[in-house]
């Protein structure tokens, strides 16, 4: 059996492979699948340790598939660095410290979410980030509609665009909101998909758990 790490960053990764003969292979190549796949593809099963991070969860699935068996692990188990100095920090010095950790066992796993979870996940940030979206936009019609003098009735954010119709604005005031109401009618439809998904879901798992 092998023993490997990878260093990952977005861009290059820096790789140690341990091999069951003892010799040490360091390489440092580009973080993509092919990359990965031209070093790891049909190489003796390894155990590769790389902390958890932003890439960690598709390049551990993809080292999978290869034959490899991963451990994601938490990057503040501080034992896994052995002695490496914290003040003469380098990719090569890191990745040395995690290839004698996955030899040794020294480590600690980080979680991995399922890949519903993560999907799950992505969504939620995707839903965040629409709702902030068009609570800006609100803010901004608000603003704009009280320079002139009207002021929009409170309510739920999905009937907002009703109840800037309701005031009547002048032309000139509708033309200027336009653009701003054209994308907050986008991310109410988009909005209400995603809940529509969600509900979805968690009907499926109310009825896979029973």
């Amino acid at each position: 059996m092998e023993y490997g790490a990878i260093d990952l960053h977005k861009k290059e990764s820096q790789v140690r492979i341990i091999t069951e003969g003892g010799e040490v292979i360091d390489r440092r190549i580009a973080t993509t699948r092919e990359r990965l796949t031209t070093l790891f593809w049909g190489r003796p099963h390894a155990r590769i340790l790389i902390e958890a991070s932003t890439e960690s969860e598709w390049v551990a699935q993809h080292l999978e598939t290869l034959g490899h068996e991963v451990v994601v692990a938490d990057p503040n188990y501080t034992l896994m660095y052995g002695h490496r100095s914290r003040r003469v920090k380098t990719d090569r010095r890191d990745v040395a410290a995690l290839a004698e950790a996955s030899r040794h066992g020294i480590y600690r796993p980080a979680h991995r979410r399922s890949a519903q979870q993560r999907t799950v996940q992505w969504q939620l940030n995707i839903r965040r980030e629409l709702v902030a979206t068009r609570t800006r936009a609100i803010s901004v019609v608000r603003a704009i509609t009280r320079h002139a003098g009207y002021r929009v009735a409170g309510g739920t954010p999905e009937k907002f665009l009703q109840r800037v119709a309701d005031l009547n604005l002048p032309l000139t005031i509708e033309e200027t909101l336009s653009p701003v109401r054209k994308v907050t009618e986008v991310l109410d439809q988009e909005l209400a998909q995603a809940d529509a998904q969600f509900e979805a879901v968690v009907l499926e798992n109310q009825f896979g758990g029973s």
